[in-house]
């Protein structure tokens, strides 16, 4: 199972007894923001693509959406989103509980600059019913990101 990959790869930082599990789904910005009891914009939402042939995660503020120019800028193509069925495979997670930790091998994971605003946030922990609070520092070293980029919109808007 998936958050069990994810709780083995805290459990190394001693970090693995704050991941936090509900009784409800954690699925979505709006269903994990109601089990955390905080804002949708704090949810670290994990966004898969396909670039070429390598697997992306673009893990994005919960208010923010892609911007496709922005998008084609940074990586020279269109947003192309991973189909459900192929986020396991490719990923190592399944849609609802995508996260950049314990990801497959040769996963590019990239943090987008709407996380910035927050001391906190909340990304999920490979199942649909989990997440764990990490600074901004703590989600730079634990997701093993490539770069800060700037591919979102709306998140600054209002």
């Amino acid at each position: 199972m998936s958050i069990e990959k994810v709780k083995d790869f805290f459990a190394q930082y001693g970090l693995d007894n704050r991941i936090k599990e509900f009784d409800v789904s954690s699925a979505t910005v709006e269903l994990a923001a109601d089990a955390l009891k905080c804002e949708p914009c704090r949810i670290a939402k994990s966004l898969s693509f396909i670039v070429g042939s390598k697997p992306v995660l673009i893990v994005a503020a919960g208010d923010a959406k892609v911007d496709n120019q922005k998008f084609k800028a940074q990586f020279g193509t269109k947003a192309k989103m991973l189909k459900p069925d192929e986020t396991v495979s490719l990923i190592g997670h399944a849609v609802g509980g995508i996260c950049p930790f314990a990801v497959n091998e040769g996963v590019e994971v990239y943090l987008d600059i709407s996380l910035k605003r927050f001391n906190t946030v909340f990304p999920a922990c490979g199942s649909s019913n989990s997440a764990i609070e990490l600074t901004i520092l703590e989600l730079e070293k634990y997701s093993s990101y490539l770069a800060w980029i700037d591919v979102c919109k709306e998140w600054n808007e209002k």
